[in-house]
């Protein structure tokens, strides 16, 4: 299956990082209010989730959020998170190292939009 998320190496190694320092971790990509929609980081749990949400997959066995109103802009593409020096202006937990997840993103093929991973939801 074509997954909905993807992450550059440089990604994943500061994901091993985070987990080493502050256990299970999921990402919510941020709808651009005060830190520019960028993805950010959390303990798991430490963000509340709920009916408004959609999960896209998973990345480095950390699940990746967005709230549905996005992902409808969002729906057509691949994202793929990597790192970049500076520091945002987010909550999530690489800001403190001087580092911050960027989203970046591509359009699936049509051979892609036929074998997609399934979308997860918040159930009552």
């Amino acid at each position: 299956m074509t997954p909905r998320v993807t992450l550059t190496p440089k990604a994943s190694e500061l994901i091993a990082e985070l987990k080493a320092r502050y256990g299970a971790l999921m990402f919510h990509q941020s709808g651009g209010c005060c830190d520019g929609s960028q993805p950010m980081c959390f303990e798991k749990g430490d963000f509340r989730l709920g009916q408004s949400d959609v999960c896209l997959g998973t990345i480095d066995d950390c699940e990746f959020w967005m709230s549905k109103d996005q992902f409808e802009y969002w729906q057509h593409t691949q994202l793929t998170i990597d790192v970049v020096e500076g520091r945002g202006s987010s909550f999530s937990l690489e800001i403190p190292l001087g580092l911050r997840f960027l989203t970046q993103s591509r359009l699936f093929t049509e051979s892609e939009r036929q074998d997609l991973e399934p979308l997860r939801y918040i159930e009552d």
